[in-house]
């Protein structure tokens, strides 16, 4: 399997999901030593806007803005247009085919990510929903929708990474959440079903790691960062040998 070229630091992205502009700038300070990359979603930027996105690459870092956008084409082309300029690196879209197209369309120098199926739900929960195939096969489905839409990556577990991988070639960006060390006891209530480790991720093709409460709610933050990319650097000395 091809690698690319990514530093270990930049590999994990820490999803700064917390409720407001001064915690995420308390753990960006408290992580950036170890980490270059964060998410911005929902909660974060719902509180902060643009303005947490700038102060974080002001200070160097990467942005992925994680908004999910899911409208009518013409309506998610122009938000996506509002980003042009903001040094964002990655921003993510469901990943419906006219929507990506429309997203693509309107990229720009920030990256469309195309979400294919969210790590909190599983087989059961998608066939209630009307899903007529296997996460799986949707989300290859999806990924293949995705590069032929123009996006520059996907969004999925890291359960689908490597029927990922191989139906859609290097070139394509993975990113994945659901990540989670092998001991997950200090993750009560979790939500994420599809998960796994840093290492397995890697090896199935992930290139980035979404990882927030693995590290946020450790007892030595940075020491659970250390872990994390000890096991993305065996991993990629797995796939290089």
């Amino acid at each position: 399997m091809q690698v690319k070229n990514i530093p270990v630091e930049e590999r994990i992205i820490f999803a700064l999901d917390v409720s407001g502009p001064e915690e995420a700038k308390g753990l960006v300070n408290k992580l950036e030593s170890e980490i270059t990359f964060f998410k911005v979603g929902l909660q974060l930027f719902l509180a902060g806007g643009f303005s947490v996105v700038e102060w974080i690459t002001s200070r160097g870092h990467k942005v992925m803005l994680d908004l999910k956008f899911y409208d009518i084409p013409r309506t998610v082309e122009m938000a996506v247009r509002q980003l042009e300029g903001r040094d964002i690196t990655f921003t993510t879209v469901h990943g419906n085919r006219a929507i990506m197209e429309a997203a693509a369309r309107a990229a720009g120098k920030t990256a469309i990510l195309a979400v294919t199926v969210l790590t909190s739900l599983g087989e059961e929960e998608m066939r209630q929903m009307g899903a007529s195939v296997s996460i799986e096969e949707l989300v290859v489905r999806r990924a293949i929708g995705a590069k032929e839409s123009g996006c520059r990556g996907i969004v999925c577990s890291p359960r689908e990474a490597s029927s990922v991988r191989k139906a859609v070639g290097p070139e394509l960006v993975i990113v994945t959440p659901g990540i989670r060390m092998a001991d997950r006891a200090e993750l009560p209530n979790d939500d994420q079903v599809r998960f796994a480790t840093p290492y397995a991720a890697i090896l199935n093709g992930s290139d980035y790691l979404v990882v927030g409460r693995p590290i946020r709610d450790a007892k030595d933050p940075s020491l659970a960062t250390k872990a994390i990319k000890a096991e993305i650097s065996r991993a990629i000395e797995d796939l290089n040998r």
